[in-house]
């Protein structure tokens, strides 16, 4: 049935960051001990198995929120804080965070879903580490380094998420409280956020324990970390730290089995971004008996928000309510029509056809079900231009006609092109012509006409080089939706710009900026810092009282 979409501001309920200790108790209390943890038969493999399968399935605050589908809806709440992704209507589920309403602020649930969720993730990796213990035997090595390299990813994007400077701009920024499998319980009240510094140093930790362990390690798929992900994770590390060096290195060491997506992969109608291929290094997946599919019609779910195919049903936010999620109409206009990676959006020419007959029409060359994507389109708005039909639908025919069958995609963490392009980027900032090579080698592949030096828009701050930006360019393409953009907004240093002429931003959010907006920098949850003394805040961010000025070139 349809949802009726309900602005709201929960007051968030607190939640204290717990250890994952475990404290000994009467074996007669309904309470496991440490010890039965770990001796009660497969309960070891079970907690690790838990690692990445409570990535989606579950839900943290219900189905009546359906943003609450696990890792990837912070994909969507962190890419429409910037420019690149836009929300087609302001009863949109994710308008929060693309309007900076008070709301992300620390006494409301929209604060709370990422601190619930990552310290819920940690606390998980915190059992099993504290199970492995410091030097694992041999049937425990494995585990504990799935757990050390989760527990790094999660680290690197509370890091991310939270510090209001990047490392290169400020090692002593605030970023989150470390709590680890030895964090005793009386040091919660006490425990203040880490510095970048601090932070970046101990998520290193973790990964050289990560490599250690998982040197040997073959995995059963991608849904779980191998040492390929490690190198990855680094190479991530060394890039936000700038030490280029290393991450030129690990990114190169990262691209090892894997090859690149070609356009039959990325644009394909029936597995495109929905099923791994030989590019996803990692990646997580819904499945038929999860929470997020079975509840709610699917549509707390990521293919909800994310495949505009699944009609069928008359279910999914974005092919049925009108919750889509368009690209931002300059980023398209600069693609070139040789890149393939274009044939992934809506061109918005289209909306100046004549009838719907028209407009159908034109879009058979972007799907097989082209009058669904209309009335997509039409359904709370009257465009199609800059729909995105990037993340297909699962199941074949039979997905589109059943959300139940179309919404269990799955969904990459990590794909090899980042580490190309990190390699590119991080050879670059060395020797700058070694890094073009490697960069036009790169966009060569979505673009056989490709030239380097026509996509450098330095988008306010003019403290990267052209070299920088033209990088910067391709990761906005490449990994639109996929969750990197406000990272590298930050990382860079950026600006945001939303209002210009022909925009497609919505009226009263077209907001410019020189520099990352503050409402990029997450607020710690009220819960936390009234508990934890020593834990500061980061301000409400309070959003521009009218649009900015459009801007005309850049």
């Amino acid at each position: 049935m349809k949802k009726i979409l309900i602005s709201f501001l929960t007051v968030a309920f607190g939640l204290s960051v717990v250890t994952s200790c475990i404290e000994e108790v009467n074996p007669q209390s309904s309470t496991v001990t440490k010890d039965q943890a770990a001796n009660a038969p497969g309960s070891y493999n079970n907690f690790v198995s838990g690692l990445t399968s409570s990535l989606v399935g579950k839900f943290k605050f219900g189905s009546d929120k359906p943003f609450d589908f696990g890792y990837p809806t912070f994909y969507q709440m962190r890419d429409v804080m910037g420019q690149d992704v836009v929300p087609s209507w302001d009863g949109h589920w994710y308008q929060t965070w693309y309007t900076s309403g008070t709301a992300l602020g620390p006494q409301y649930l929209y604060c709370q879903v990422p601190w619930t969720y990552y310290y819920g993730w940690i606390k998980n990796c915190n059992t099993v580490l504290s199970l492995a213990g410091t030097e694992p035997d041999a049937d425990k090595a494995t585990g504990a380094g799935i757990a050390y390299a989760m527990r790094a990813m999660f680290y690197m994007d509370l890091a991310r998420m939270f510090a209001q400077n990047t490392y290169a701009l400020d090692k002593n920024a605030e970023t989150v409280p470390i709590v680890t499998e030895s964090t005793a319980l009386s040091d919660l009240a006490n425990n203040p956020r880490a510095t970048n510094e601090k932070m970046w140093g101990f998520i290193l930790s973790d990964l050289d324990n990560a490599e250690k362990y998982l040197a040997d390690y073959e995995r059963p798929d991608k849904y779980t970390p191998d040492l390929s992900v490690v190198y990855g994770l680094k190479a991530r590390a060394y890039q936000v730290m700038e030490d280029w060096v290393n991450a030129e290195k690990y990114a190169k060491l990262a691209q090892k089995g894997y090859t690149l997506m070609n356009e039959e992969d990325y644009t394909s109608r029936e597995t495109g971004f929905n099923t791994p291929n030989s590019s996803w290094m990692f990646g997580l997946t819904y499945k038929a008996n999860d929470d997020n599919i079975l509840l709610n019609d699917g549509d707390s779910s990521w293919g909800s928000f994310m495949c505009l195919e699944v009609n069928g049903s008359e279910c999914g936010y974005a092919s049925s309510y009108g919750s889509k999620l368009l690209i931002d109409r300059h980023l398209y206009e600069t693609i070139p029509a040789g890149d393939f990676r274009k044939k992934c959006f809506v061109d918005f020419k289209i909306d100046e056809l004549g009838s719907k007959a028209e407009q159908v029409e034109a879009l058979k060359a972007y799907s097989d079900y082209p009058e669904w994507v209309y009335n997509s389109g039409h359904k709370e708005g009257t465009v199609v231009g800059g729909l995105s039909l990037k993340f297909r639908a699962a199941g074949g025919s039979e997905g589109h006609y059943n959300q139940y069958k179309g919404f269990l995609v799955a969904v990459p963490i990590m794909r090899v092109e980042e580490m190309y392009l990190i390699e590119a980027e991080a050879a670059g900032m060395q020797n700058e012509a070694n890094g073009i090579a490697l960069l036009t080698q790169f966009a060569k592949t979505r673009d056989a006409s490709y030239e380097y030096g026509k996509h450098n828009e330095a988008y306010g701050n003019q403290s990267t080089s052209a070299f920088q930006n033209e990088i910067w360019w391709q990761r906005r393409i490449e990994f639109w939706g996929e969750g990197l953009a406000t990272f590298d907004i930050k990382r860079l240093n950026k600006g945001i710009i939303r209002s210009y002429p022909n925009t497609n931003h919505l009226e009263t959010r077209r907001w410019n900026t020189t520099e990352p907006p503050v409402w990029m920098d997450f607020c710690i949850v009220q819960s936390e810092t009234n508990y934890n003394l020593a834990c500061t805040n980061n301000p409400t961010p309070i959003p521009p009282t009218s649009d900015s000025e459009e801007i005309t070139s850049w």
